[in-house]
């Protein structure tokens, strides 16, 4: 399959699967796609904190499933051509990973081939607060060619539900990617949006 066709999606264990969820939900519903998987442990242990999801039908959502411990997949190889990667939602620890190079898991070396690729790595980072640590290696990953993108709502949007926040965000992710699941919330300039009352 072409290069152009294919995606990779890690899930680790940050708050926030519905993130990595929703996202494999709007990638399976573009045509001629094909999605790789990768969910860490920790991300696992989230899921079954935060939702109700059977971590079977989540991998049904994908083309291919890898374990992450399985660093001799497909993907961990630059000549596996592919558009890029997302992991959603980053944690700190893997995000110090590819920070550092430091690749122990199939996440953070198939996203070490996307810097190395020039692909595009996409991180939904999810912590807050912040420390100098984590703020320095978002600077890291930054300076190598990935894209920090922490899933921080629209308002603008008005959105009327944390699912439509959260496909804001994601609609908003595929864009990186040249990618449309029609669900971003597009600005159109000041006058077309809602009307407001602003203090004189």
């Amino acid at each position: 399959m072409e290069a152009q066709r294919r995606i990779v999606v890690g899930i680790s264990g940050a708050s926030g699967f519905v993130y990595g969820h929703r996202l494999l939900q709007l990638l399976r519903g573009i045509d001629g796609l094909e999605v790789h998987l990768v969910v860490s442990r920790a991300a696992k242990l989230t899921m079954a904190s935060e939702t109700d999801l059977k971590l079977a039908d989540v991998q049904a959502l994908a083309h291919q499933v890898h374990a992450n411990d399985d660093v001799g997949a497909c993907i961990a190889s630059g000549s596996y051509r592919t558009l890029g990667m997302v992991i959603a939602p980053c944690s700190m620890k893997t995000l110090a990973e590819i920070a550092t190079g430091h690749t122990t898991t199939l996440i953070g070396r198939a996203a070490d081939v996307m810097l190395k690729e020039r692909k595009r790595l996409v991180l939904l980072a999810r912590e807050t607060p912040l420390t100098l640590a984590h703020l320095r290696n978002m600077v890291a990953v930054t300076e190598m060619g990935a894209i920090v993108a922490p899933p921080v709502p629209a308002f603008y949007a008005r959105p009327a539900s944390l699912a439509e926040m959260v496909d804001h965000t994601l609609g908003r992710i595929l864009d990186l990617f040249d990618l449309d699941a029609g669900t971003a919330c597009r600005w159109a300039g000041v006058t077309a949006a809602r009307s407001v009352s602003l203090p004189e």
